[in-house]
């Protein structure tokens, strides 16, 4: 069978390893050099390393609190049931997880964990370590890869998704496949503060609903309480900083946090991330994460990342707290998928921060990313063989609105990802309202959106439309649950 996977992160890297192994003809798309996005920015770890004490059964429940209610039960059983087998796999291929003196992983805790079960890659480059050793072994088999490549639309025919139009090399390209896995990511660029590297454009997930395939959940979008206020680029400063017992602090030194949570800290993200901009907007500064009580040389062993980071842009966080605020992290939703990875259009997988699993309902529980990524790539891999191959009498086509644009007389304001990302900021970030969900809604239809056939141009208009359908879909969620928070307008204006 002919598959075609988009995306080279630890869900598209499993899921090729795994299809590859199984006999398949594989090809990979990525949309910069192989080895690029977020998995390889990732500082947390891998849950999923279960110790004394700890069960699979532990870690579901956690799963199932953090998410709100709204997380789907049998995927999160699969979730936690596979997540042994994933890391003993990753383990073989050859990540190097951070071990003790004995010999065993060492397990950290992060927030709403009730346990000690994430491994770790070099203390704080867990994504680094996994997104290496998954390449080597892909570059391994032979596998071709095409880099700098851009999904620009999905290929259907008769009902079924048929290939992909890749933007390569100046033009549009067509690949024809009798399955396509979807590992594209999620759609950060949406927002100003986001952690999210520049490829995050939502690609994956417009072109699905291009192509006619569900998407659910695209208003549970997840915000990092901790990016270090700083020049430059968003650096993200791990949880697992304040599950080693950092803690957050405002003007007076007050532990602030305690006061959204009995968990302070350790809250579960979305409540942490509200504590902070709600402080942060009372005493007009930025509050402060305070991890000099861990001591230097603790930092720089645990946190060898942050703490070069840190330095470099001017902090000596061993001994003063540092500035913080949320930012733009992980979508929950994305397109629609069982746990096999199967979307309701044949032929078509999705799997990693692009699909909507149903694992992490309204909130994500802390380093349930990268084991998602890990689980539902290789059950996709392993379902391929219910995708019958392409009947070739059948032609591929583009879905009617496609990548490349028509112009729509209707939307007249030129379009401008900083003014989108400035919008969805302040209407759309960690404080919404319904009436900022409707001025939000209005902004957005009221722009045209971009032409051309140019990377910039693809990507502006896959945000425009991601836009548009995460903010009809939080409005159409009256109450507060999770990640999608209404608030009093009276606390927005601050931020």
């Amino acid at each position: 069978m002919d598959v075609l996977v988009v995306g080279g992160g630890i869900g598209g890297l499993t899921a090729a390893l795994h299809a590859h192994e199984a006999g398949h003809r594989v090809t990979m798309v990525v949309k910069d050099a192989l080895g690029d996005g977020a998995t390889a920015l990732a500082q947390g770890g891998i849950a999923g390393a279960y110790g004394a004490g700890d069960s699979p059964a532990a870690h579901a429940e956690d799963t199932l609190v953090a998410g709100s209610g709204l997380s789907d039960p049998e995927a999160v059983e699969v979730l936690v049931g596979d997540a042994s087998a994933r890391i003993a796999e990753l383990i073989a291929r050859g990540v190097p997880f951070d071990r003790d003196a004995g010999g065993a992983l060492r397990l950290g805790l992060e927030a709403a964990h009730s346990a000690a079960r994430i491994a770790h890659a070099g203390g704080d480059a867990t994504g680094a370590g996994i997104s290496a050793a998954l390449c080597a072994r892909l570059r391994e088999t032979g596998v071709p890869v095409r880099e700098h490549a851009v999904l620009a639309d999905l290929l259907t025919a008769d009902g079924r998704v048929r290939g992909a139009l890749l933007l390569a090399e100046g033009r549009l390209q067509e690949v024809t496949a009798d399955a396509v896995i979807l590992a594209t990511g999620g759609a950060g660029q949406l927002f100003r503060h986001t952690t999210a590297p520049v490829v995050c454009t939502g690609d994956g997930i417009a072109a699905a609903l291009r192509a006619g395939a569900a998407v659910a959940d695209l208003e549970f979008v997840q915000f990092h309480p901790t990016i270090l206020v700083s020049p430059g680029p968003a650096f993200l400063v791990s949880e697992a900083v304040r599950g080693e017992g950092a803690t957050l602090i405002d003007d007076d030194g007050r532990r602030f946090a305690f006061d959204a949570h009995p968990d302070g800290e350790l809250a579960p993200r979305d409540v942490v991330a509200r504590a902070i901009v709600r402080r942060a907007a009372e005493q007009g500064s930025p509050v402060r994460l305070d991890a000099t009580a861990l001591g230097a040389d603790r930092l720089a062993a645990r946190f060898p990342t942050i703490d070069r980071v840190t330095h470099e842009r001017g902090f000596d966080w061993a001994r003063e707290p540092i500035p913080v605020t949320p930012a733009a992290h992980y979508l929950m939703g994305g397109v629609v998928t069982d746990v096999d990875g199967r979307t309701t259009l044949p032929g078509f997988f999705a799997v990693g921060e692009c699909a909507r699993t149903g694992v992490h309902g309204a909130n994500r529980l802390a380093s349930n990313s990268l084991l998602e990524g890990a689980v539902f790539g290789a059950r996709a891999a392993a379902a391929l063989v219910s995708a019958p191959p392409r009947d070739s009498s059948s032609a591929p086509q583009q879905p009617r609105e496609q990548a490349t644009g028509v112009e729509d007389g209707s939307r007249r304001t030129p379009f401008s990802r900083p003014a989108l990302q400035e919008l969805m900021w302040d209407l759309v970030g960690p404080l919404r309202t319904p009436d900022g969900l409707g001025q939000a809604l209005a902004t957005v239809r009221s722009w045209r959106p971009p032409e051309g056939l140019t990377r910039t141009a693809v990507e502006d208009r896959n945000l425009l439309q991601l836009a548009e359908a995460m903010i009809a879909a939080a409005l159409s969620r009256p109450v507060s649950v999770g990640a999608h928070h209404l608030e009093a307008p009276a606390l927005i204006g601050a931020r």
